[in-house]
């Protein structure tokens, strides 16, 4: 097996090239399309009673808050380092450990949850407490997603981590749509659809991925795990409260009636990112795989090039056909707020996603910078003070995060390009792509 694989001649710089343009372009599709059919739940803030909007949309930010990214990027570098050299054995170990580990610890946190639920639901404004029940339920779901997505990320398996994304969407639409309108309920009707469209997805890919984690595991060296974690679970935990604080904050400081109007600018906002974080979702497995075999790699300048002109462009189309889309999504009450604050939505959107590709490259590297991780986090601490501190009205609270996602791409921008390490490491790379 292993002479048959050595004979296999190696890929040209084309074919790498035109490898990467097909795999991230089906991501892309299978992002976007999945991406839409999530989005087509919110279509349904026309059939619930004000309030119910934004309650969904804070249930929802509780999920899209959880550390997933962290989590995905772990096992998706685990997953390709472990392939590049032969460690299946240890990777079962390690993957069935993470799962045992994250289970245990979202059942500590429900039974948390479940002692202080009549305070969260008052200070959320929330009657019923289902829409909280199912919530805890999805939390479970989400945590396992990634698991398993981050093993077909690392497989480089696109086909089928694209269609687990499409089968989410599918799953999430459906049964939101039925429990909305055929049943008559509300944001917990909704948060059921996101439940059902999880499920779906995780059962896919956890099949899809059963020949790696079912492998009889193997010991492996948890200190070495540790330290290769812990930069990836701080940048990306700090990257994702950037991308998600701002909805949990605005239902709680503003009226029923401004936390509507923001969730639905922030949900169409956040779609820029389904187009351009395939190419970052792409070029990850391959840098940890090219420096797991010491191979050289110019890839990220092709992908922030490529994320850059795509949210750029994305950004002033948004900001052009919002008030137009708003329209067509939301209820007619929408279109004046939601569409005057598009535009600093969408443009506080353009340095997170550049900071997304930096973020990818510096921590595919083996040895990922724990300062770099910390820099971020606290970052992301700040930002949240800064939000506490300063949200007079949403246009205000959309400068914060606008200001705080420039100096993560400043902070990204230095590690890669302004330390003298940095500086080192770019000039010795040869113009060779994967």
């Amino acid at each position: 097996m292993l002479a048959a694989k050595a004979e296999i001649p190696p890929m040209t710089q084309a074919a790498h090239r035109a490898t990467f343009f097909r795999q991230s372009g089906w991501l892309m599709i299978a992002n976007i399309a999945g991406g839409v059919l999530m989005w087509a739940v919110h279509f349904l803030n026309k059939f619930i009673d004000t309030g119910e909007y934004s309650s969904f949309g804070a249930l929802l930010a509780v999920v899209m808050l959880l550390p997933t990214m962290p989590l995905q990027m772990i096992v998706t570098q685990q997953t390709a380092k472990a392939l590049a050299n032969g460690a299946e054995g240890e990777l079962s170990g390690i993957i069935r450990s993470i799962w045992l580990a994250t289970s245990v610890v979202w059942l500590v946190g429900s039974l948390i949850v479940l002692f202080f639920q009549r305070t969260i639901l008052e200070h959320w404004h929330m009657a019923h407490p289902l829409g909280l029940w199912l919530t805890l339920v999805i939390v479970l779901c989400s945590i396992w997603m990634p698991l398993f997505w981050g093993v077909l990320q690392g497989q480089q398996n696109f086909l089928w981590l694209g269609l687990s994304m499409l089968t989410n969407g599918i799953g999430r639409i459906g049964l939101a749509a039925l429990a909305v309108l055929a049943l008559g309920a509300g944001a917990a009707g909704m948060m059921a659809g996101v439940l059902f469209g999880l499920a779906a997805a995780v059962a896919l890919s956890a099949w899809q991925t059963r020949s790696l984690w079912l492998r009889r595991p193997q010991s492996f060296e948890w200190r070495s795990l540790l330290a290769q974690a812990t930069p990836l679970t701080l940048a990306f935990f700090g990257f994702q409260i950037l991308f998600t604080a701002d909805t949990l904050l605005v239902k709680t400081y503003f009226s029923d009636a401004d936390a509507d109007f923001y969730v639905s600018a922030g949900t169409l906002s956040r779609a820029l990112m389904w187009l351009v974080l395939p190419l970052a979702a792409v070029m990850f497995p391959r840098l940890v795989h090219s420096a797991a075999k010491a191979e050289k790699t110019n890839l990220m300048g092709l992908v922030c090039f490529g994320t850059a002109l795509l949210a750029v462009v994305g950004a002033a189309g948004l900001s052009v056909l919002g008030p137009f889309v708003v329209k067509v999504v939301y209820k007619q009450a929408y279109v004046q707020v939601a569409s005057a604050i598009l535009p600093w939505y969408a443009c506080a959107m353009i340095p997170l996603a550049l900071a997304n590709v930096l973020l990818n490259n510096l921590l595919a590297r083996p040895a990922s910078r724990l300062v770099l991780g910390l820099c971020v986090f606290a970052l992301a601490l700040g930002y949240v003070l800064a939000l506490v501190r300063f949200h007079g009205s949403l246009v205000t609270v959309l400068q914060v995060m606008g200001t705080c996602n420039l100096l993560l791409l400043g902070v990204c921008v230095w590690f890669t390009w302004g330390s003298p390490k940095s500086i080192v490491a770019t000039s010795e790379k040869p113009g060779v792509s994967h």
